[in-house]
């Protein structure tokens, strides 16, 4: 089985799916084979990995998995990115459409929360890491994901609401997690600070997550920039001379998280 890494925040737009995705990326020029699995109706990830929702087409999506509650559900979901990169080869996504938001209704069903645990069951079992992007809650789609995996991501931005939402999600994956969700195991490994602006609040902010959380932030904090926003939204490769910064930060972060994260 891939080790299974959940990236999470209780708040929206902090850089998950950036981080969850560029990280997929630094990993697989590192050499390790990794699948996305996109847990956030959004689907923003998917985007981001080029793939696009053709409404007439059957295409299957990682909702499609959960739904059929059956072990091993999501082999026929997981597909090759559509990246033009020489290790592109190494990505693979399980999609998700906004009809994941339909999963939620069947938050009360016994053994719901177990669901994407069962999808997963010997699916990932060649890839060296599962990265679980979550939609910014900790409700019933983010504790399909809670369930499913072996350790916990925080990503947040340098602001008050942003922290306050990492530390929410914190104390539930500490507190709570181990009871409810049967997974006793479940470990926070980093904190990601995304999106760093230039500017001394965001420094004093930045330096407060590092009095929070210790040794668990990761470094480098990822600083906010253009071309990284544009390559997001034209779901490319951080390969070309414009993204040189970023393409840098990121591989220096998959270094921090190959540090905090067991081998699989």
């Amino acid at each position: 089985m891939a080790r299974r890494v959940a990236f999470v925040n209780n708040k929206g737009g902090v850089g998950k799916t950036t981080t969850t995705v560029r990280l997929a990326e630094a990993l697989a020029k590192e050499g390790k084979r990794v699948l996305v699995v996109d847990m956030d109706p959004q689907g923003n990830a998917s985007s981001m990995l080029g793939w696009v929702w053709d409404p007439t087409q059957q295409q299957p999506t990682i909702s499609h998995a959960i739904q059929t509650a059956a072990d091993g559900a999501a082999r026929t979901v997981v597909q090759p990115v559509a990246w033009d990169a020489p290790y592109a080869e190494r990505i693979a996504l399980a999609p998700a459409t906004l009809d994941l938001e339909s999963r939620m209704s069947e938050a009360g069903v016994s053994g719901a929360w177990r669901r994407l645990d069962m999808a997963l069951d010997g699916v990932d079992d060649h890839f060296d890491y599962t990265l679980i992007d979550c939609q910014p809650s900790v409700f019933h789609l983010t504790q399909m994901a809670l369930a499913a995996a072996h350790d916990v991501v925080i990503v947040t931005e340098a602001d008050l609401y942003s922290v306050e939402a990492a530390k929410r999600v914190y104390e539930f994956v500490v507190q709570r997690a181990p009871k409810d969700l049967a997974n006793p195991t479940l470990t926070v490994r980093g904190v990601v600070v995304s999106a760093l602006a230039p500017t001394a609040l965001q420094a004093e902010q930045r330096d407060s997550i590092r009095d929070i959380f210790g040794d668990l932030v990761w470094e480098p904090a990822i600083k906010v920039r253009t071309t990284l926003a544009e390559a997001n939204t034209d779901a490319l490769p951080l390969t070309d001379g414009r993204v040189a910064e970023p393409r840098a930060m990121y591989e220096l972060l998959a270094q921090s998280f190959l540090k905090a994260v067991p081998a699989p």
